[in-house]
């Protein structure tokens, strides 16, 4: 290299080429960190979603299986029971004639035919829950479904004097099974019925999604002003044959779930800052 060319290399204007040359190579690099950096975040985001998601369906199917189990041996002992209950029931109906001029005594035997029809009753319950339930899925004003199934817990709130109302769109067009819905709601209308104080209120909500809601058809909430549920037993209620209630089976809300379960959606339960207990159902 000539004296005047290694000049012209390390000349100020040479030398301020070379750093700009190399600061729009640092940048590049820089950009391209920078979009691998967050290539690498948002993968994580997913991974970690996906990590929750699979945990969250291994629960619901380890839950699923337990039912499974736990209905096919309830099944079992249901038929086992129903069938010497008829014979009670025949022989009872049998006493109460031979009886029928004796008061005390006809009294005792209608309470046995009382306890044997109360007895019937749960075996059919069991059956209910134990037997597969499927979705027959069509396309519904679920305006109409709420409204039904407030009509039909209108004897059991008026009962308490309680003011049920519900609150939501004039239509909603979803594509559900409406017997199993509203049955479901039903379930929890009077549910809340029961939790209610005299005079107190129960509302349902419903909608559309919104986008964080996680629902995909609607999104509907049941509320009430009773005492709510101790935080001890919130996880349970669901649970077949848990119940807090002295006459009750504990079959009532594990059939809700089983239902909101048959049309892939989602319920949950919580006990509200303002008091009460708070049902909803995503699906």
């Amino acid at each position: 290299m000539s004296a005047a060319a290694a000049a012209a290399t390390n000349s100020p204007i040479a030398t301020a080429q070379r750093i700009e040359e190399l600061g729009r190579i640092i940048m590049a690099y820089s950009e391209v960190t920078d979009r691998l950096q967050a290539s690498h975040d948002q993968l994580q985001q997913t991974v970690q979603s996906l990590r929750e998601e699979l945990s969250e369906k291994n629960r619901l199917l380890e839950r699923r299986n337990r039912l499974a189990a736990l209905g096919e041996m309830a099944a079992g002992m249901a038929h086992e029971i129903r069938n010497p209950l008829g014979g009670i029931q025949l022989y009872a109906s049998m006493l109460a004639k031979d009886v029928s001029d004796r008061a005390d005594s006809l009294q005792l035997v209608t309470k046995i035919s009382a306890g044997v029809k109360r007895l019937e009753g749960l075996v059919s319950q069991v059956l209910g829950f134990s037997r597969e339930i499927t979705a027959s899925v069509t396309e519904t004003d679920l305006c109409d479904v709420v409204a039904q199934a407030v009509e039909l817990s209108h004897n059991a709130m008026l009962a308490r004097e309680i003011d049920c109302e519900f609150v939501g769109p004039a239509e909603l067009s979803v594509v559900i099974d409406p017997v199993l819905i509203g049955q479901a709601l039903l379930n929890l209308l009077l549910n809340a019925a029961d939790a209610t104080p005299v005079g107190g209120s129960v509302s349902v909500t419903f909608g559309a999604p919104t986008s964080d809601s996680g629902a995909r058809q609607f999104h509907l909430v049941v509320r009430d002003t009773g005492p709510g549920i101790p935080t001890a037993i919130l996880d349970k209620v669901f649970n077949p044959f848990f119940t807090t209630k002295d006459n009750g089976t504990g079959l009532g809300l594990a059939i809700v779930h089983r239902i909101v379960e048959a049309h892939e959606g989602t319920i949950s339960v919580t006990n509200p800052p303002e008091g009460g207990a708070r049902f909803e159902i995503r699906v």
